[in-house]
């Protein structure tokens, strides 16, 4: 392949899964600002190996990167606190909480996870990846998938309930 085509194989698929890498980075980081930031950076890693890269786990290759990085993120702020100078967009919502019924409240809750809990149950519920791909995308054990999503799921029940008391004591 020459190098026009693979920058336009690479544009086309950018273009096809910008909207499900959007995503991703915005469920894991909370702001659409740091979602263009995981996606750019992971593109762009992904684009120096392109052409070593199998269409057939592009997709998977990008959605490890944004984790990766995200992570990365949070371990370079892990002695303070991350904030978000202001709440996510509720276009960046509505399209990172595809078919979650409180669409207002699922990412301040999925931020004050873990980044592997908070990976996982991305993964799991927005990506609609089974537990043995995620497994393979995060470089884990299936065990250690299936324990980080019934911690997160225990996380955000309890976070989800918390707020709710609140909601009702106003």
């Amino acid at each position: 392949m020459d190098d026009s085509a693979v920058r336009s194989d690479f544009e086309a698929f950018t273009r096809q899964h910008w909207a499900t890498l959007m995503s991703i980075g915005a469920a894991v980081s909370g702001s659409r600002a740091e979602a263009e930031d995981l996606v750019q950076t992971a593109l762009t890693n992904a684009y120096v190996h392109w052409r070593r890269i199998h269409r057939d786990r592009a997709l998977a290759y990008l959605r490890r990167s944004i984790l990766n990085a995200n992570v990365s993120r949070w371990r370079r702020h892990r002695g303070g606190e991350l904030t978000v100078a202001e709440p996510p967009e509720r276009s960046v919502i509505a399209i990172a909480t595809k078919g979650v019924d409180d669409r207002q409240t699922l990412l301040p809750l999925l931020r004050d996870l873990p980044p592997r809990q908070r990976a996982v149950l991305v993964l799991r519920y927005l990506c609609d990846l089974p537990d043995d791909e995620i497994a393979k995308t995060l470089d884990v054990s299936l065990g250690t998938v299936r324990s980080q999503a019934f911690r997160g799921l225990a996380t955000l029940r309890s976070l989800h309930l918390a707020t709710t008391r609140e909601e009702v004591s106003r």
